[in-house]
């Protein structure tokens, strides 16, 4: 185990022994060592689980991607592409909501139904919809968020909300026939703004017999889908103090759409043994199949889930969206249906990013000590509360605990039902918000102190050793506060200060222009702690290769291949020789699926482990063919060898002789499962370069740097696309993107056009840092990569705009439009001042 190396408490001067409340830091010493029994910082990892480079065959290697090749020349198979096995197949159409609020008290279907070609025509009142409410959201069993939704709705809530659907020969046919249907509505007041919707007399979206929640705080009275608060110190008796300055941020942010390149798609049909077949885009098999059988009360036995490739989820497809209006379509019909979402309805009608108001609050002494944080979040849920309640407390829960000794630290919450589509999963999962509160706020801090921001941070901010209580503000017991075990933060801080030249920024020789940097330091988890379970199975063939089979799911991500590289390197073979199947609920074991960038962390580990049992079996093998003790061999470049003698014998000739021997057969075959109470955070620093024209607002970002601590890098360049794809993505939530609704809610972003993600010509120089660390409960070391790198851009820029002309933008996206009000008015408040 490598020793820890303790740093100074924070403060502005790393050298000075600064207290952090009084006796406070007697009290946190105290309370640490009486955690480190139960949380210590050594962990007890399997032996073979720390390998110095020099031992690493396949791990930290440039394995390509399994899936690239396939993709980049069309033979991917996605869901759509399935359509040629059905002959028979019938293509959907969902009908909308077109008001924003109200009943429908009236359809008629007859025009549609006349029309040839349409197969079914599907609305509330079908045998074939279930009324039965359920929860879209694909967590684990119960599911947290509330059963709010129907199949079909009588109660619409949102423009766009689904109330009919038509089953026909070919997707033009259905369109027509969805256009002829006649729908009347009973129209209710509705309500868009979140603090309107919370009024006593404010549009009531619910009625009680129209959800179930066992949500904290649930009030739908006052349309509050929940209400949380947790609390560590005393945050009111800090803020009292005589000794300390109140710093205080308000800041928005935006729907964000997850602009996923392959449309929601799915494809039901009945198989020829009866069972409910789903060709699906999505990241969570099991969920899904459980969730359906619920809807149409059918034994789970019963449903099938396979997931094709996937042209990306982002969180988007962590639903079982569309899945239920399939069935029922396919139940009326009588024969297979694919259900393919438009473009227009990806924006309006499925899912995004809940939009949020923050306030950060923090109370810090002159000599730049911060003795309190308070931060509180509202979120619009939109019209339905899938994600919700867990969205909104990952804001608190993943950004504060970056700073572990703040002694007094108060997350509150708010979720809050509106008449506008609903919010939901999303890469980052509430972390992006709360870290554009907190980073930015405490940027502003250390500006006000007259200190340099990243000093500021650097010595409040979380390191190796330290326990953060902080992520379990919000539960009832510590039992999941983290020992950080692996934190590569400071070194992320200065090699992403070296590379994008902090104490080297040279000014335009343009008088108007002026050119900042800032910086924001993330953090995000590794899977749900106590909320995952990951499994694998490997089997061997005759010839020393291996069929590997998990549930884990691959959405684009290289997760595959990351699989075939653990695998590889406790079996001593190479990933070729390892063929991955993923993701069928009916071949592959139990998996929770892709989302809380668990997969790497427990399903990688569950391979691990399903690697290690098969590998025990060839040891046994190779003993008989070598005539040796089982606990002298080893496995590596395809053999087992023994360390005592030297013999080998080869993968192939143990498994010719596993499976064709005279005196003793077996399959060798080998199982892993793995959950934990763990949730390794890994950590990054993103440092924006930019130059801001005070006349025009305009401004360019000349450079975009994220340094990464995900652990030991199973397949680095793997790594290095999810930091430059969560950057893509952050970029566009802060300076691009956001939905816009009119007075009616109606959409008027329906498209990329309207929408403005980023292009390729927009966007600016990246270089990615990956920092190793070894994380001792992850698979050889390894933490999680794939969300943290969505959190950095938003405070980051604000920070480096702040730097560059002395306006702080607090409203995401930013724009050249608010650069310039904010540097009017602060010459405005000049001139008033003057």
């Amino acid at each position: 185990m490598e020793e820890i190396e303790r740093e100074e408490p924070p403060g502005v001067d790393a050298s000075e022994d600064v207290a952090a409340s009084g006796d406070a830091a007697d009290t946190e010493a105290s309370a640490d060592e009486a955690n480190a029994e139960e949380s210590p910082v050594e962990w007890d990892e399997p032996e073979n689980n720390r390998k110095p480079r020099a031992e690493r065959v396949n791990l930290t290697t440039d394995v390509e991607k399994d899936d690239a090749r396939k993709i980049v020349t069309g033979e991917a198979r996605y869901t759509a592409d399935y359509s040629r096995r059905f002959p028979d197949l019938a293509h959907g159409t969902v009908v909308r909501s077109e008001i924003a609020h109200g009943y429908v008290t009236a359809i008629d279907t007859s025009d549609a139904e006349a029309i040839e070609g349409v197969y079914a025509v599907v609305t509330p009142r079908d045998d074939v919809v279930p009324d039965t409410l359920y929860s879209s959201s694909g967590q684990s069993y119960p599911e947290p968020s509330p059963w709010d939704m129907r199949v079909l709705r009588r109660h619409v809530r949102f423009v766009g909300d689904p109330i009919a659907a038509v089953a026909a020969e070919t997707s033009e046919i259905a369109d027509r026939a969805a256009r002829a249907i006649d729908v009347e509505y009973e129209e209710r007041e509705d309500v868009f703004d979140v603090e309107a919707a919370l009024e006593p007399d404010a549009p009531r979206l619910f009625e009680d017999d129209e959800v179930e929640n066992a949500q904290s705080g649930a009030d739908y009275g006052r349309n509050l889908e929940s209400h949380f608060e947790g609390e560590i110190g005393d945050v009111e008796a800090a803020f009292d103090r005589d000794d300390v300055r109140i710093h205080e941020t308000e800041l928005e942010t935006p729907y964000q759409s997850h602009c996923v390149p392959e449309p929601h798609t799915t494809i039901a049909y009945t198989d020829e043994d009866g069972r409910y077949t789903f060709i699906t885009a999505t990241q969570v098999p099991n969920h899904t199949r459980r969730q359906l059988a619920h809807v149409f009360d059918v034994p789970i036995r019963d449903v099938r889930v396979e997931k094709p490739s996937v042209g990306a989820g982002f969180g988007a497809k962590q639903e079982m969206a569309i899945e239920p209006i399939t069935f029922a379509l396919h139940l009326a019909a009588d024969r297979p249906v694919k259900l393919e979402m438009t473009r227009r309805e990806e924006f309006y009608a499925l899912r995004s990013r809940h939009p949020m108001d923050l306030t950060m609050r923090s109370a810090v002494t002159e000599d730049g000590t911060i003795v309190a944080m308070d931060l509180y979040a509202r979120s619009n849920a939109g019209a339905y509360g899938t994600h919700g309640m867990t969205v909104a407390s990952n804001v608190g829960t993943k950004a504060l605990p970056l700073y572990p000794r703040v002694p007094n630290v108060r997350f509150e919450g708010d979720v809050v039902h509106t008449n506008l589509p609903m919010g939901a999963a999303m890469r980052g999962y509430g972390a992006p918000q709360g870290h554009f509160a907190v980073e930015a706020h405490l940027d502003e801090v250390a500006r006000d102190l007259g200190v340099d921001p990243i000093e500021f941070k650097r010595n409040h901010a979380i390191r190796t050793g330290d326990l953060d209580d902080v992520s379990t503000i919000l539960k009832d017991d510590d039992r999941f506060a983290r020992r950080i075990r692996s934190c590569g933060l400071r070194e992320c801080i200065d090699r992403g200060k070296d590379a994008i030249g902090w104490d080297e920024i040279e000014q335009p020789d343009e008088d108007h222009l002026h050119r900042g940097v800032g910086m924001a330091i993330c953090a995000q988890g590794s899977g749900v702690a106590g909320r995952e379970l990951g499994a694998a199975k490997l089997k061997m063939n005759e010839d020393g290769s291996f069929h590997l089979h998990v549930g884990g799911v691959d959405t684009g991500t290289g997760n595959d291949t990351m699989f075939s590289q653990v695998a590889a390197e406790v079996l001593g073979c190479g990933p070729d020789d390892i063929v991955v199947t993923s993701s069928d609920t009916d071949v592959t074991p139990f998996d929770y699926g892709s989302y809380a960038s668990s997969t790497t962390y427990i399903s990688g580990t569950a391979v691990k482990k399903a690697a290690e049992d098969t590998k025990e079996r060839i040891r046994y093998w190779g003993s008989k063919l070598l005539e040796e003790s089982e606990s002298n061999l080893e496995t590596e470049g395809g053999e087992v060898y023994s360390e005592a003698t030297g013999a080998s014998v080869s993968l192939e000739e143990i498994g010719y002789e596993a499976t064709y021997g005279h005196d003793e057969r077996e399959q060798i075959m080998g199982d892993g499962h793995h959950s934990t109470d763990e949730s390794p955070p890994p950590f990054g620093a993103q440092f924006v370069d930019v130059t801001v024209d005070e006349e025009t607002g305009e401004f360019e970002l000349n450079e975009l740097v994220y340094a990464a601590d995900c652990g030991v890098a199973i397949n680095p360049p793997l790594a290095e696309g999810q930091v430059e794809g969560g950057q893509h993505m952050s970029l566009e939530y802060a300076t691009s993107g956001g939905l816009e609704f009119d007075d009616e809610g109606n959409p008027q972003t329906t498209g990329f056009r309207q929408y403005g993600m980023p292009r390729t010509t927009d966007h600016p120089p990246m270089e990615t840092i990956l920092v190793e660390t070894h994380e001792p409960t992850g698979p050889f070391g390894a933490k999680s990569i794939g969300e943290l790198p969505t959190n950095g851009i938003p405070p980051a820029l604000s920070n480096a705009i702040r730097d560059a002309v002395g306006v702080r933008l607090t409203s995401l996206p930013i724009t050249s439009e608010d650069v310039k009000a904010a540097i009017d008015r602060r010459g405005a408040e000049n001139y008033s001042s003057n």
